[in-house]
């Protein structure tokens, strides 16, 4: 009786009205979804305000960690602007994580009946702690450049499963069966391949380039202006691909039809960015502007990939 009102403060689960064959539906709760939905919101953030610190040299604006200096928290007079943008990214390292334990909290609570949900948050929680330790070493070692990639592609998967959290929540729980068609889904997954190279090779051009962090730092040893090219050609082929997955799910009224329609909406502004800030000197809006949207289509593959499937519908 305990653990049934345990379960119910953060969720509800109760037959479907909809189909006499549907499975049990869930419905998280109110304070659960804002929180998962602030959670991923801060998570998109972050990596916004991370590329703020990149973009104007603060790197190394506050010079110690977990302090600002070697005697102060907060940034003291004598620092710079930079100091003040290092020091707002740091802050919101604050909520991220608590919100991210509060997701965890919640999730544990229903775990019984959406233990796909509390795997998700745990991994969450576990990579938002892993995330504040490397910012911490990428300071020490005085922002290396091939820890500031890492840290940047963990934030962008961090997006991705928060972004995962919020559509498995409003799903059914229980087993799941493909909802289109064998070669759709192989054809997804290929995509989803291609935009992982995609998202690695630009970040390791944006590292090469003048925007690392600080202007003084040690980069990889890489040529830019070869990364750019190279960068841009898993760009076009992804864009192509979902070009094809978008048409096929919208004539054969897919499951993922809506977001592939997003994926490749987003994918074109990505292109349009990419091409402008190359052909303008990399101007530092248009590198963060990138950035964000590098991570907000991270997010809406994996959506695309989660709609590959349903849930299962019960027998009888």
């Amino acid at each position: 009786m305990e653990r049934n009102s345990t379960v119910s403060s953060a969720s509800t689960v109760s037959p479907a009205s909809d189909s006499p064959a549907a499975g049990p539906t869930f419905r998280a709760s109110r304070f659960l979804r804002i929180a998962a939905w602030v959670s991923f919101v801060l998570n998109a953030t972050i990596i916004a305000t991370g590329g703020a610190v990149r973009l104007t040299g603060s790197g190394l604006g506050c010079p110690t960690w977990p302090l600002c200096t070697a005697g102060s928290l907060v940034p003291t007079d004598e620092l710079s602007y930079h100091s003040l943008i290092e020091f707002g990214n740091r802050t919101i390292s604050g909520p991220l994580l608590v919100f991210a334990i509060l997701v965890a909290i919640l999730s544990w609570r229903i775990r019984a009946v959406r233990r796909d949900l509390f795997t998700l948050s745990v991994v969450v929680l576990v990579l938002v702690l892993v995330q504040a330790l490397v910012g911490g070493v990428i300071v020490w070692l005085h922002l290396n450049a091939n820890l500031v990639s890492f840290h940047y592609i963990v934030s962008l998967v961090l997006v991705c499963l928060t972004a995962a959290y919020i559509a498995r929540m409003y799903e059914a729980p229980g087993a799941r069966e493909r909802a289109v068609p064998k070669p759709f889904a192989i054809l997804t997954h290929i995509t989803t391949f291609v935009m992982a190279i995609l998202v690695v090779v630009g970040v390791l051009t944006t590292g090469a380039g003048p925007h690392s962090g600080d202007a003084d730092i040690q980069r990889h040893g890489l040529d830019a202006s070869i990364l750019a090219h190279v960068h841009a050609w898993p760009g076009y082929i992804s864009f192509a691909l979902v070009a094809v997955l978008f048409g096929w799910a919208i004539t054969r009224e897919l499951r993922p039809r809506r977001w592939t329609a997003a994926l490749l909406g987003l994918l074109i502004v990505q292109i349009i960015v990419g091409v402008y800030q190359s052909r303008s000197g990399l101007p530092p809006l248009a590198v963060g502007v990138h950035m964000v949207l590098a991570s907000l289509t991270a997010a809406t593959m994996t959506i695309v990939v989660l709609r590959l499937k349903r849930p299962v519908a019960a027998n009888g």
